[in-house]
Parts: C-alpha cells; structure tokens; sequence
C-alpha cells in the first residue's frame, strides 16, 4: 500500500491512509543476508514436494486465471498472499493446536533459540536466520550463556 495523499492525513501507515492506494507490492530483501541458500531438513523437503503436487493441481484448475508469478505459497490462483489472510491463518492454526497466541514473527525466535540449543554455532545460526550483524545475537544472550555452562559442565566431567 502507498499513501494516496501527500502524507497530510496523519497516518504514518499508508494502510490506513483514507486515499490510499495499490494493493500488495512485491519488495526486494532488506539486506544481502535476505538472499541466501537455506539448507532444508528432509521432512520440510518432502512437505515441500507434496505442497508443489498440490499446487500444480491448483493450476491446471484455476486455468487461464493462473497467475504465474513463480511463489512457493500463493493463492488458488496463483497470486501473492495478503499478509492479514496469512496473519488469520496463523492464527487459526495457533488455537487448532493449542499453542499460546504469539506472533508470526515469534517463530522466527523459536528457531534461533532450537538452533543455538541444540548447539549450532552462533555464526551459522546467524546465516540461516539471515542477520549481518552480530549484535542480533545479543537477543539470545541466555541462551548461549546456557551453552557456555553446558560446555563447561561437560569439559568438568571429561576431565
């Protein structure tokens, strides 16, 4: 969404922008960590694969109203996804199994801490989740402070 006025309405969200315009708009990644390879583990590969089944059965329905825009999720007919259908899904699937409500986002956290966890190196962690600057790290403190006297504890009973 743009703003449709010259910014006079007040609003600093051009979604809620009286005069606003356009619809979705497809954006470049913020950072060159945006653009990378993702090393997938095998379960996520084959969800993928049946996903990709799935939606070439969506395009030989949705026919001549295909949109090939080449997206891993779309809509039926191959268009972007608007982020409030995709924010209510989240949602949905929240309460289905019976997860506290967070936010999308918060999977993102969940996966850096799973990763350092299971002992990762904080600079891998740092190129899946795509973040350039080492200070992201800094979010994760407890949990690489939890490492550390893990790794102490385990050289103690080595030695």
């Amino acid at each position: 969404m743009r703003h449709g006025c010259d910014g006079s309405c007040g609003e600093t969200r051009p979604s809620k922008c009286p005069e606003r315009t356009g619809g979705l708009i497809l954006v470049e990644p913020k950072s060159r960590a945006g653009r990378r390879i993702v090393a997938l583990p095998a379960p996520l590969v084959a969800a993928l694969r049946t996903h990709r089944s799935t939606q070439s059965q969506d395009r030989l329905l949705a026919g001549s109203e295909w949109q090939e825009n080449d997206f891993v999720f779309c809509t039926a007919t191959g268009g972007p996804i608007d982020p409030r259908r995709d924010w209510g899904a989240w949602k949905e699937l929240l309460k289905a199994a019976g997860v506290r409500d967070v936010r999308l986002h918060d999977a993102r956290h969940t996966a850096a801490t799973l990763l350092l966890v299971q002992g990762v190196a904080p600079r891998t962690v740092m190129d899946v989740m795509g973040w350039s600057e080492q200070r992201m790290l800094a979010r994760y403190q407890h949990v690489v402070d939890e490492l550390r006297r893990d790794a102490a504890n385990q050289m103690g009973s080595a030695l």
